[in-house]
């Protein structure tokens, strides 16, 4: 993997810094992850039978942004930027006709604009309502770090598996 650059967070922030910025390196690490790869390699499932492969997790991250940030915190009940075809499947995994340079526009978009809707809220203490639950922004952003550290989790082994390269 190239040098890709990633901000540890702070060891010493307060809460919304330290849950911004923990969020944002797993951020950087996806991106580090995915570094220096052909296209091939990028839509390449590595582990068959899954559908996994490293475009599939970058194009999925991004509806997860979406999802999260712009329907459940702002309400604007945006649509998938690839929607599903069949109930079954997620169609952020197929990838065999996926444009790579889309896949990180999107999420990188996606990443800015939940960053921006963060900025904006008043305090991690905001509540949102959602289907019949309610959620505070501290939950959302610890909810957004998990699912990045599951998913970097399947990057580092898609990554071992496609080039041999390895580290956290």
């Amino acid at each position: 993997m190239d040098d890709h650059q990633r901000n540890l967070p702070s060891q010493v922030a307060g809460d919304r810094a330290s849950l911004t910025g923990f969020l944002q390196y797993q951020r950087e690490t996806l991106a580090w992850k995915c570094s220096g790869l052909s296209v091939e390699q990028l839509r390449e499932r590595a582990v068959p039978p899954s559908a996994l492969s490293l475009l599939g997790l970058v194009r999925h991250m991004a509806e997860v942004e979406r999802s999260w940030f712009r329907n459940v915190v702002s309400g604007e009940g945006t649509q998938p930027h690839w929607p599903r075809l069949t109930p079954d499947r997620s169609p952020a995994f197929d990838v065999d006709s996926a444009d790579p340079d889309e896949a990180f526009r999107i999420w990188e978009e996606e990443c800015a604009r939940s960053r921006a809707t963060v900025d904006a809220a008043a305090s991690l203490d905001t509540t949102v309502p959602w289907q019949d639950e309610v959620f505070s922004l501290r939950y959302v952003l610890t909810h957004m770090i998990e699912e990045y550290a599951r998913h970097n989790g399947h990057a580092d082994l898609l990554r071992e598996r496609l080039d041999g390269s390895t580290g956290e």
